[in-house]
C-alpha cells in the first residue's frame, strides 16, 4: 500500500475552483480564535463540564461533585471556559451559578457528540 493513498497523482490545482473557495474562507484571525475554542473543547475536564452545563445551570460545587474535582480545580477550567465565552456565571448571594454562554455552545456541543457517535465510515 501506498503511503500517498488518497492524494492525486498529478499536480494540477483547478484554479477556477480554488479562487472561488479562497473569497470564502474566513480572515487568519477567525481561524486563530476557532482553533483556540476548538483546543479548548478538547480538553475532557472541560467538555465534561460544558456538558453537565448544556442540561442545567449549577453552581461550582455542584460542577466539582459531578465530576469529582476540587472546587479549585473546577473554577481553574471555568476561568478557561469564561475566557473563551463558552461560560457565563452569575452571583447569588455567595454562589456563583454558571451556564453555556449561548445556544451556539449547545450547537457544537451537541453536533459534536453527534459526529462522534457515528460510525466510522470511509471516504468522507
Amino acid at each position: 500500500m501506498s503511503g500517498l493513498e488518497g492524494n492525486c497523482e498529478v499536480h494540477n490545482p483547478h484554479d477556477e475552483l480554488c479562487d472561488r473557495i479562497a473569497e470564502k474562507l474566513p480572515e487568519e484571525s477567525q481561524i486563530a480564535r476557532a482553533a483556540e475554542l476548538f483546543k479548548v473543547f478538547g480538553d475532557p475536564t472541560r467538555l465534561k463540564i460544558l456538558t453537565l452545563l448544556s442540561i442545567s445551570e449549577c453552581c461550582v460545587c455542584d460542577i466539582a461533585k459531578l465530576i469529582d474535582l476540587s472546587q479549585s480545580a473546577v473554577s481553574h477550567q471555568l476561568r478557561i471556559l469564561r475566557q473563551t465565552r463558552l461560560v457565563k456565571y452569575r452571583k447569588q448571594g455567595k454562589e456563583a451559578f454558571y451556564s453555556l454562554d449561548d445556544e451556539h455552545v449547545s450547537e457544537i456541543l451537541s453536533l459534536g457528540f453527534e459526529h462522534a457517535g457515528e460510525e466510522q465510515g470511509g471516504g468522507r
